[in-house]
């Protein structure tokens, strides 16, 4: 009964954010708490932001970006292609909710304003970010090889510390998260023009033996059935590290995380 009424509110939850029953819900107002979540992003990316005035987020080389573009009235597709900074949280990560079948498009973490992840990581067709990759092992007590993610922002420090408490887990866990499935690859998002965060090299994948993918599910069907096998003591170890997990998202794809820090509240 405890699980379902944590099915129940993780449900409620994504409704609250998007309305789960309205296909021509449309997306872009302002968050309520929207200087909370700029703050976020100033306390998570130190070494790249210095600050914001509310109307602009200020990068630490001079660089400024408005956090609104007035529209509040995108579709979902809109959202995703030409999102503003404050678009990035327009559904609350579920942070310690069980996972469940999301509401229509609550997909926290898949909207990302580019020009701030190039300016902070790099542009990989410019091969601006392969210059900033480290090699780290994986798993190492259990021979998982190795894989190279950026250190900008402590990406790689942070996967480091994920490696070493996963290589901790029971080892009936260990076939989730080995071998890995990519990291860094300048590649476009599926069905989309924009990057992946696997071009920032900020992105990990697991063991796809055992994913689910809202594409691969599809067929017959014009919108996705969730699915998942993903344990969810893996997630939460990546999300103390600042890895969201795109396992809850609508649009789910459970062996993705990426380092989303800003969207897990303050550290």
């Amino acid at each position: 009964m405890r699980a379902k009424g944590l099915i129940l509110a993780f449900a409620i939850l994504g409704a609250f954010y998007v309305d789960a029953g309205n296909a021509e819900e449309l997306y872009g107002a302002t968050p309520k708490n929207k200087k909370e979540y700029l703050d976020r992003l100033v306390h998570s990316y130190p070494d790249k932001i210095s600050g914001h005035d509310y109307d602009f987020l200020i990068l630490k080389n001079g660089m400024k970006f408005r956090t609104s573009d007035g529209r509040t009235n995108k579709t979902f597709q809109e959202l995703i292609e030409k999102p503003d900074i404050d678009d990035m949280f327009y559904a609350q990560y579920p942070i310690g909710v069980a996972p469940g079948q999301p509401g229509k498009n609550f997909d926290p973490g898949r909207v990302r304003f580019e020009p701030l992840f190039i300016a902070m990581y790099g542009d990989c067709d410019k091969n601006e970010v392969v210059k900033n990759l480290r090699t780290i092992r994986w798993l190492p007590k259990h021979r998982g090889g190795s894989v190279a993610v950026t250190t900008e922002n402590g990406v790689a420090s942070a996967l480091e510390s994920v490696s070493r408490e996963l290589d901790e887990l029971p080892g009936d866990l260990l076939k989730y998260l080995k071998p890995l499935g990519g990291a860094y690859n300048c590649r476009r998002i599926a069905g989309s023009g924009l990057k992946s965060m696997h071009a920032y090299g900020a992105a990990v994948d697991i063991n796809p033996r055992y994913a689910s993918y809202w594409r691969w599910t599809l067929s017959d069907r014009s919108e996705p059935r969730w699915r998942n096998n993903i344990p969810i003591q893996i997630v939460r170890i990546f999300e103390k590290h600042g890895f969201i997990w795109g396992g809850y998202w609508y649009h789910y794809d459970t062996m993705h995380f990426e380092y989303r820090p800003e969207l897990l509240g303050a550290n």
